[in-house]
C-alpha cells in the first residue's frame, strides 16, 4: 500500500470560506505565467552569459534583445572580469517585499 504525504498550505486559502469560493481558473493562470515568466528570465540570464562568455559585445546584446547597451546589461547575471581577470559575481539586487 503506497504511504500518501500531504503538505502544509501555505497560501491561506485553506482558511477560506467555501460559500465564498469562486472559479480559480484566473489564479492558477497568474501562477503559471509568473513561473513562466522565472523560468524564462532565468533562460535569458544563462543565454547572456554564454553570449558574454562567447565575446558578444554589450552593444550586440542589447541590439538582440531591442534595447540599449545599458539594459542589456541589467539583465546579465552580473558576472564581471575584474582588471585582474579574475571572475566576480556581484549577484542580483534584493528587493525586500513590502
Amino acid at each position: 500500500m503506497m504511504k500518501m504525504t500531504t503538505r502544509k498550505d501555505e497560501t491561506g486559502l485553506d482558511s477560506v470560506a467555501p460559500e465564498t469560493l469562486r472559479d480559480a481558473s484566473h489564479f492558477r493562470r497568474i501562477v503559471e505565467d509568473k513561473n513562466d515568466l522565472e523560468a524564462a528570465d532565468s533562460q535569458l540570464r544563462d543565454v547572456v552569459a554564454a553570449a558574454r562568455a562567447a565575446g558578444d559585445s554589450w552593444t550586440v546584446i542589447g541590439a538582440a534583445l531591442g534595447t540599449s547597451k545599458q539594459a542589456a546589461f541589467s539583465v546579465s547575471p552580473r558576472t564581471h572580469r575584474n582588471p585582474g581577470d579574475v571572475r566576480v559575481s556581484v549577484g542580483r539586487p534584493h528587493t525586500p517585499a513590502t
